[in-house]
């Protein structure tokens, strides 16, 4: 049997309908770029996610950079985040100017380890980029209490948690803005590359939709800006979506909650999720306890498992930056090298049957019977 990682064919199938009609009628309107279904689903997004502002942008990278651009985050400052993550996140800190100081992850959620982040703090620090890892929410009420002793501004890195939140608290509501992704495989995701900002902040959003647009808000009218829009086909993709966001995450938990119980014995690290927190499983994400997880990786591909990894080589472990060592490190990163060197990801789509789960579970065990 096989067992794809990504859904994504499935899903578009199972909305062809819905999905072909609103990219025709995008193609009918002769409104491409910058057009109302961009500007209706903004609206939409906005609405669900309970925030003032939602700015289309080309990617969950520009999103975090233009967001901390439009609040002056640049060259000389620096800005406390995670090595556990994706590249971006720090990728979007280094083109907006600035220098990402690495944290270490919390062991249990891997997400940031917010009792790491007061000791990373210099006269330099300007703002926190906390990262909703997996799926499942950073504990972002002790981040903001952090921020607001310290004068210091908060963007979220929500790439992989849209319909995440905690039960006192939204994505959003602690922090200037919200960076998410588009891209096809995420939770949200459009057929190609896409992002958007969300903010309660009018200026911020204002700021934002001139940096995206050639520093334009009107025809011929333009400032410093660059080229980073959502475009309306991509616009409406994501309206037909967007409706369905509550459902497939659900559907997660139940996968997840099915392998947890399947795999609970194991010898595997299972993922943790917080109590008080919705966890939407953008990743299903297990450890082996210590230098099995290649080998374990490989039983699950060779025996059609379509298991990856996210993320093997943690940030600061890359190599070929361009200019050095554009970062620094605060304190010793060992939770992020474990995870590193010890994750595998599990095949999680809304779209998965109960024969590929249970599939899953067993060809995991059996790996984890002979490896572990």
């Amino acid at each position: 049997m096989e067992v794809p990682f990504y859904g994504h064919v499935r899903q578009y199938h199972n909305l062809k309908k819905e999905i072909d009609e609103a990219i025709l009628n995008v193609l009918e309107s002769g409104a491409y770029v910058m057009g109302p279904t961009l500007e209706r689903f903004e609206k939409e997004l906005a609405e669900y996610a309970g925030m003032a502002h939602a700015v289309g942008v080309n990617s969950g990278t520009d999103a975090l950079w233009l967001a901390m651009m439009a609040k002056n985050i640049g060259p000389g400052d620096e800005v406390i985040t995670t090595s556990n993550t994706f590249f971006a996140t720090a990728e979007a800190i280094w083109i907006a100017g600035a220098t990402p100081v690495f944290v270490d992850s919390d062991p249990k959620t891997h997400c940031i380890d917010v009792s790491n982040i007061e000791d990373a703090i210099s006269p330099r620090t300007k703002a926190i980029v906390p990262v909703h890892l997996y799926g499942q929410c950073a504990e972002m009420e002790r981040v903001h209490e952090i921020a607001q002793k310290h004068g210091l501004t908060v963007f979220e890195d929500n790439a992989q948690a849209i319909d995440a939140h905690g039960d006192t608290f939204k994505i959003g509501q602690f922090s200037a803005a919200v960076g998410t992704s588009f891209i096809i495989q995420k939770n949200l995701g459009t057929f190609g590359d896409g992002g958007a900002v969300l903010t309660d902040d009018a200026d911020l959003a204002q700021h934002v939709r001139k940096l995206r647009n050639h520093g334009s808000l009107k025809r011929s009218v333009h400032s410093f800006g660059f080229n980073s829009r959502l475009d309306d086909i991509h616009a409406g993709i994501l309206s037909v979506k967007l409706k369905r966001i509550t459902e497939w995450s659900d559907r997660r938990r139940e996968i997840a909650a099915m392998y947890t119980e399947g795999l609970k014995d194991s010898g595997l690290i299972l993922p943790y999720e917080k109590p008080g927190y919705r966890h939407v499983y953008h990743l299903y994400v297990v450890h082996t306890p210590a230098g099995q997880r290649d080998d374990l990786l490989k039983y699950l591909n060779d025996n059609g498992v379509d298991a990856k990894l996210h993320y093997p080589i943690a940030i600061h472990q890359q190599e070929g930056f361009p200019w050095g060592k554009p970062y620094r490190i605060a304190g010793d990163l060992k939770n992020t090298e474990f995870n590193a060197a010890n994750c595998i990801s599990l095949p999680m789509f809304p779209e998965l049957t109960q024969e590929e789960i249970d599939y899953t579970i067993q060809t995991t065990l059996e790996g984890c019977r002979k490896i572990l």
